[in-house]
C-alpha cells in the first residue's frame, strides 16, 4: 500500500489485524511518554516493521503512525505474518532485538525512577514501579519489577504483597497474551531504540494463533508453582522451596520457568550454605545457558560462594566480570561494589 506525506497509517484507538514492514518512505510512531506526559516519536527504518503487538494480541493500537514523506508499506495479516517470520529468521532476529532494546528501556526507567531522589530507598522505589505498571495495566512490565524485587529483596517489607501482586500480573499475562517474560509487551518499532509507546512484537509469533493461545493458557498453574516456591523461598523455607522449584524444573516443558527455577534452585543452595553446590550449579547453569536473563545475578552468587569458601581471588574475579558488563542494574552494582569493598578491607 501506499500512503501519501503527512497521512496516517492508523489511529491510537484503532483495533486491527494488520502487521506492516516500511519498504520505502519515512513514518513516525506517535505517542505520550507514560510519564511525564510528553510527546514521544518512533522513526521507523527501511525494512522494520510496526503495528505487531496490537495485532498479535488482538487489542487497540498504542499510537499514530503517520506517513512522513510519501511510503511505501507491505501489509500482512496475522497468519501471513507468522508464516512469514518462521521462514525468514532475519524476522525473528529483529522480534529478539526489539525485546532486548524493551529490557533496555526498561532497566533505564528503573534506575532513573530509583535515582529519583536519595529519600526514596531502592527497595521501595522498586516496589513502587511495580505498582505503578500495574496500574497502568501494562502487567509485564509490572511482573518485571515485582520478579526484580522478590530477586533483590526476597524478605524484604514488601515481599507478601509483591509476591501477590506478580501473581495477579502473570494471570493477566497469560490471559491477554501480552508477553511471556520481563518486559515483552511494549517493545520499540522494528528493533529502534524509541521511547516507551511504540508498537512492536508481542511476546512470541504464535500470539494470534490456536497454538499461542494455549500455551498462554498453560502457564497459568506453572505459575502458580513458581510463586508458591517463591513465597516459601521469601519465608525462609529453603529447603521447601528448593523442592519446588525442583518439581518445576523436572515436570515443566516451560522453558522460561525452567530456568528461572534452575537460577532459583542456585539461590537456595546459596542460603543453605552449600556454597561447593552453589558454585557447580551455577557453573553448570551459566555453561548451558549463557544469554540467561539473571545472568548478572548468577555470577554474583558465583563471586559470593568463592568468598564464602575463602577464595578471594576467584570472588573478585566475578565480580570485576559483573562491573564490566553493559546493563547491570543499579542494585545489583551497589552489591558488587560493596563486596569488593569487603575484599579490600580484609
Amino acid at each position: 500500500m501506499t500512503y501519501k506525506a503527512n497521512s496516517v497509517i492508523y489511529f491510537q484507538g484503532d483495533v486491527s489485524d494488520r502487521i506492516y514492514i516500511l519498504k520505502a518512505g519515512r513514518v513516525s510512531l506517535n505517542s505520550n511518554d507514560i510519564e511525564t506526559g510528553e510527546a514521544v516519536r518512533d522513526y521507523i527504518q527501511t525494512g522494520e516493521f510496526f503495528g505487531v503487538k496490537s495485532a498479535l494480541g488482538k487489542y487497540p493500537r498504542e499510537e499514530n503512525a503517520v506517513a512522513l514523506s510519501d511510503s511505501h508499506v507491505v501489509v500482512f495479516s496475522v497468519p501471513e505474518f507468522e508464516q512469514l517470520a518462521l521462514s525468514n529468521t532475519r524476522i525473528v532476529m529483529k522480534m529478539l532485538n526489539v525485546f532486548s532494546n524493551q529490557l533496555r528501556r526498561l532497566h533505564a526507567k528503573v534506575r532513573g525512577l530509583l535515582a529519583e531522589g536519595e529519600q526514596v530507598n531502592p527497595e521501595l522505589g522498586l516496589y513502587r514501579i511495580g505498582e505503578y505498571y500495574m496500574k497502568k495495566k501494562e502487567y509485564d512490565k509490572a511482573l518485571y519489577a515485582f520478579q526484580k524485587y522478590l530477586t533483590y529483596y526476597p524478605s524484604g517489607a514488601y515481599h507478601q504483597d509483591a509476591n501477590k501482586l506478580a501473581q495477579q500480573a502473570e494471570q493477566f499475562v497469560s490471559k491477554y497474551g501480552i508477553g511471556q517474560g520481563p518486559g515483552l509487551g511494549n517493545g520499540g518499532a522494528g528493533g529502534a531504540a524509541g521511547g516507551g509507546g511504540s508498537e512492536a512484537g508481542s511476546g512470541g509469533l504464535g500470539g494470534g494463533s490456536s497454538e499461542g493461545g494455549e500455551r498462554n493458557a498453560q502457564l497459568g498453574p506453572v505459575a502458580k508453582q513458581y510463586y508458591a516456591a517463591v513465597s516459601s523461598f521469601s519465608q525462609g523455607n529453603y529447603s521447601e522451596a528448593m523442592k519446588q522449584f525442583k518439581t518445576i524444573v523436572d515436570t515443566s516443558e516451560d522453558r522460561e520457568y525452567v530456568v528461572k527455577s534452575m537460577f532459583e534452585i542456585g539461590r537456595c543452595l546459596y542460603s543453605l550454605g552449600r556454597y561447593d553446590d552453589c558454585i557447580r550449579h551455577f557453573t553448570a547453569l551459566v555453561q548451558r545457558y549463557p544469554k540467561m536473563p539473571d545472568l548478572d545475578e548468577a555470577l554474583f552468587y558465583l563471586g559470593q560462594s568463592y568468598e564464602e569458601n575463602g577464595d578471594q581471588e576467584r570472588a573478585g574475579g566475578f565480580y570485576k566480570k559483573i562491573l564490566s558488563r553493559s546493563g547491570v542494574s543499579e542494585p545489583l552494582k551497589r552489591k558488587v561494589n560493596n563486596a569488593l569493598r569487603g575484599l579490600e578491607g580484609a
